[in-house]
Formats: C-alpha cells, structure tokens, sequence
C-alpha cells in the first residue's frame, strides 16, 4: 500500500500537474474573490476566509483555506460517528454561505494549500484531528497521500454515504492511485460539482 502511494507518478508527476493546474487556476480565483469576498462581509461583518485546522500526509497539521459560511461564533455540530454534521437546512450557516456549500464554491481558495504542497487537486478529503483520532484499523492509509480538494469518496457518495464508508473509498484510491483512476475522478467532479451530488448528508433536500 504504501508503495503505491509513494510512487514516482504521486510523488513527480501528479505535484507537477497540481502546480500547473494551480497557476492556471489562481487568475480564476482572484476573480471570484473579487464577488465572494464583498458578499460574506456584507452579511454579517465577519472575516472572509474560514481557516480550518486539518491533519495532511503523514499527520501532520495544517491549515486549510476555504470561504466562511457560517455565522460568527457558530456552535461546533458533530454526527453520532464523530464526523461534522452537514445539511443542507443547517442554521448555521450565512445566506451566501449556503450557496457557496451547494456550489462547492467554498471549497476553490485551496488551490493556496496545493500550491504550497499541503494539498492536492485529487486526493482524500482531509480530516479534524479529532476524527483521525477515531479512525478504525486501517483506515489511516489515506494519510500516506496529500488531501485533495476533489477525490473518490467525493465523487462517489460524498456526504450521502456514512463517513466510514467514505473512508474505505480513500483507502481503495490509496492503494489504486494512478494517472487512469485521476483522469476519471477529474472527469467526474464536474458532475458531482454542477448535479450537486452528495453535498448534503443522506436524506436531506439538495
């Protein structure tokens, strides 16, 4: 498992397409900050970015960039198998930031972390320390990879399917890492991005 993960493809290959796909990508998002930014300032007066701590490869630390869509001083709301709750009617949540969320507009300032090799484009999504904290045997195999912004479980389930189960699609792209199986996760975020597939957990209204 983990030579697959260590492969020359991860380890070359796939960061110098993540630096590519990055620098074309920032022009982008410096536009979108120019809408986003005034909009979640107006609402409420809070910051714009929400900088969330996240455990990457190796479990190390770090911080990941993403546009605030919660209130201020928003309650911290966790899912019976410690994984963070997430509806689409969570009260938490600012006007603009609940069109960010169902967007995945929220998410696009992390093109930052991957350009400074926190992060990668296609990748498992990364986790709270506390929820690393109650991963089952096995299921730390997707911290021998960089977190991505998009990835497997995000594409096939997201937040539709229990988190555990989540989990066991990123360790399966753990061990089947690879030009072909990104080229598919890349082609297919499209559509889980514009159907707003899986934003939402299990039953709730998209």
């Amino acid at each position: 498992m983990e030579k697959r993960a260590d492969s020359f493809y991860v380890r070359v290959v796939k960061r110098l397409f993540d630096i590519l796909l990055s620098l074309i990508a920032l022009p982008f998002i410096g536009i979108q900050w120019l809408i986003c930014a005034p909009l979640i300032k107006h609402e409420d007066a809070g910051p714009v970015f929400y900088n969330a701590p996240r455990v990457g490869r190796g479990g190390r630390a770090f911080t990941l960039y993403k546009y605030r869509s919660m209130r201020v001083g928003a309650p911290d709301l966790k899912e019976a198998d410690g994984s963070t709750y997430n509806a689409a009617d969570d009260p938490r949540q600012t006007k603009i930031g609940a069109f960010l969320r169902k967007t995945s507009l929220d998410e696009l300032p992390q093109v930052l972390n991957i350009l400074k090799g926190d992060m990668s484009w296609l990748g498992p999504r990364p986790d709270l320390a506390r929820e690393v904290a109650l991963y089952r045997p096995g299921e730390e195999a997707k911290l021998l990879m960089r977190p991505g912004l998009s990835g497997y479980a995000q594409v096939y389930g997201r937040n539709a399917i229990a988190w555990h189960e989540r989990l066991a699609l990123d360790r399966y792209y753990v061990q089947h890492v690879g030009f072909a199986l990104d080229c598919k996760i890349f082609l297919r975020t499209f559509y889980t991005v514009f159907s707003g597939e899986g934003v939402f957990e299990r039953g709730e209204k998209h």
